[in-house]
């Protein structure tokens, strides 16, 4: 089994020129889930996608170049889709796979795994289904990230409600 330095070695052998790109520093300034910018819940789909192939022994199944590659390019629609545009977002769960596979054929050479796994990774929300284990494995890792990272986030957001309520409890009491 790879340990996590191993599976982060690899993501960023396989994503390097990805990584590098100027584009991706859109991503680092676009939330995605909660408070987590749409470039690390990318680097953690890659990772968790390199995970799952390897818990699973599908080495042999997968090609790990496309599969990382998904991985970092599924949410690559390069906008942050919290700001207010006039509505133009309202469909982003349903539409954002597909101009993510328009800017990654615009800014990549990526062959059909990964042009098929980077349109798909919201099935059901889109209709078709990966036609490829890649897209299959990206998919789930997706929608495990995005629920730990939404959950996780709604917690540090209640913690912090709840510190802050106390800090106000104390200090009145202080005051009187």
């Amino acid at each position: 089994m790879l340990s996590r330095e191993r599976i982060d070695t690899i993501v960023r052998h396989y994503g390097r020129d990805i990584l590098k790109h100027e584009h991706m520093e859109i991503e680092r300034r676009s939330l995605q889930h909660g408070d987590v910018t749409t470039y690390g819940h990318s680097l953690r789909v890659a990772a968790l996608s390199v995970w799952i192939a390897d818990r699973l022994r599908l080495w042999n199944c997968v090609d790990l170049r496309a599969l990382v590659r998904a991985a970092l390019l599924h949410d690559y629609f390069l906008y942050d889709w919290h700001d207010d545009d006039g509505g133009s977002h309202r469909l982003h769960g349903f539409r954002h796979p597909y101009t993510a596979e328009a800017n990654a054929r615009a800014d990549f050479e990526l062959d059909d795994v990964v042009l098929n796994s980077i349109r798909t990774h919201m099935f059901p929300l889109t209709p078709v289904p990966p036609r490829y284990l890649e897209g299959v494995i990206v998919n789930v890792a997706d929608t495990v990230s995005a629920v730990q990272e939404t959950i996780a986030s709604r917690l540090r957001r209640v913690r912090r409600t709840r510190a802050a309520r106390k800090h106000e409890q104390v200090g009145e009491r202080c005051r009187r």
